[in-house]
C-alpha cells in the first residue's frame, strides 16, 4: 500500500453572485473543484502537482492536510484519514503556502520557532539539534532575532520552510514556495529541498507554476485541469508529448555569424541578443546548442520550455475539455 492513497476525491463549492438591482435573492452556482481525482504516492517520493489557476491543486492540498473535508471519495496518508484524525495527522506533516505565513509578523523568528516547538511538543535536545541543522542549511543564523516583517521575500520563505520542518515531518506540502523569489534564492531553495528529500526521506508534494522548479526537483508530475487528473507520469514523457515549443535567448561576446537554422525555427534579434523559438521534435536541443556555440563566443544563454498553461491548453484541446 502506498503512503498517500487518494480515490475518487470530489469537492464542490457554492459561489454566490452579487445581487442585481431589484432581485431579492442572490444567484448561486456550484463549482466542482475536484472531480473523482485518484492517485497514489510512495513514501520518499518528490512529486510535482501542476495545473492552471483554479485547477484544484490548493484544494487537494487543503484536503490532504486536513483543513477541508471532501464531498466524496477517500484519502489516507500513512493509514490516517486527514480530516477525521487531524490532530494525529498534523504532527506528521509540514505545510508551506507561498502567500500565507505560519510565523508571527512582529516578533523575532526564533520566538516563533520556540512556540512551534511547544505546539508540536518537540523535546528540547531534538529541537536544538534540528534548529542548528536547518539554520545552517537555510542560512538563517544572522536573522533569527529579526522580526518577520523586516525580512526580504527570500528570507521569509526560508524562514517559513524552517518552521515547517522543525518537528521532522514525514510529509511536506509546498504550495508555490518560490513565488516572487530571485534566481539565487530559488537555486538555494531547490538545493535544500533535494537534500531534505534524499537525506531524510521526506515525502514532498510540490505545487507550482514554475516549470524550472518542476524540472529541477520532480521526477514525477501529476497534472490537474478543470478538477480532473489529466496526466500522471515521468516529466520527460509529459514534455515530449506536450512541450511543442521552446525558447532560447543567447548573447555573444563581440561579432558572431549565426548560420541558417533548420526549417521551423524562428529567429529575432533584439539589440545584441538573439531570441530563437524552435520545436523540439524538429530540432534537438543539443544540436541547436552546438550550432549556437559554433557562431561565436557566448556570453549569456537561457533556455526554457513552454509554461504550464500552454501544456495544459494542449491537453484540453486533445481531450475536448
Amino acid at each position: 500500500m502506498s503512503y498517500i492513497e487518494v480515490h475518487d476525491l470530489c469537492k464542490r463549492f457554492t459561489v454566490r453572485k452579487k445581487r442585481e438591482k431589484g432581485q431579492f435573492l442572490r444567484e448561486k452556482t456550484i463549482v466542482e473543484a475536484l472531480k473523482n481525482v485518484s492517485f497514489s504516492i510512495d513514501q520518499g517520493e518528490l512529486v510535482g502537482y501542476i495545473g492552471p489557476n483554479g485547477a484544484g491543486k490548493s484544494t487537494t492540498v487543503k484536503i490532504l492536510s486536513g483543513i477541508l473535508t471532501p464531498d466524496g471519495g477517500e484519502a489516507s496518508i500513512g493509514g490516517i484519514v486527514p480530516w477525521k484524525e487531524r490532530k494525529k495527522h498534523v504532527k506528521r506533516i509540514g505545510v508551506v503556502f507561498g502567500q500565507r505565513s505560519q510565523l508571527w509578523w512582529d516578533v523575532p523568528i526564533i520566538d516563533s520557532y520556540n512556540l512551534l516547538r511547544d505546539i508540536y511538543r518537540v523535546p528540547e535536545n531534538d529541537y536544538q539539534k534540528r534548529l542548528r541543522e536547518l539554520t545552517d542549511a537555510l542560512d538563517l543564523g544572522n536573522i533569527l532575532r529579526t522580526p518577520l516583517r523586516l525580512l526580504s521575500l527570500g528570507q521569509k520563505m526560508r524562514a517559513e520552510l524552517c518552521g515547517s520542518l522543525l518537528h521532522r515531518p514525514e510529509l511536506l506540502f509546498l504550495d508555490e514556495p518560490t513565488i516572487g523569489l530571485d534566481a539565487v534564492s530559488k537555486l538555494s531553495l531547490r538545493d535544500f529541498l533535494k537534500e531534505e528529500n534524499q537525506k531524510n526521506g521526506t515525502t514532498i508534494l510540490l505545487t507550482t507554476h514554475d516549470m524550472e522548479d518542476i524540472a529541477a526537483l520532480c521526477p514525477r508530475v501529476l497534472v490537474l485541469g478543470h478538477g480532473k487528473k489529466l496526466f500522471d507520469g515521468a516529466l520527460p514523457d509529459l514534455l515530449s508529448r506536450y512541450d511543442t515549443q521552446r525558447v532560447v535567448n543567447v548573447r555573444y561576446n563581440g561579432d558572431c555569424f549565426l548560420p541558417r537554422l533548420p526549417k521551423g525555427c524562428s529567429v529575432t534579434k533584439e539589440g545584441d541578443s538573439y531570441k530563437i523559438i524552435y520545436a523540439p521534435e524538429q530540432l534537438q536541443t543539443p544540436q541547436l546548442l552546438s550550432i549556437l556555440q559554433s557562431a561565436g563566443e557566448i556570453r549569456e544563454l537561457t533556455a526554457q520550455p513552454q509554461n504550464v498553461d500552454h501544456m495544459i491548453a494542449a491537453m484540453y484541446k486533445e481531450m475536448d475539455l
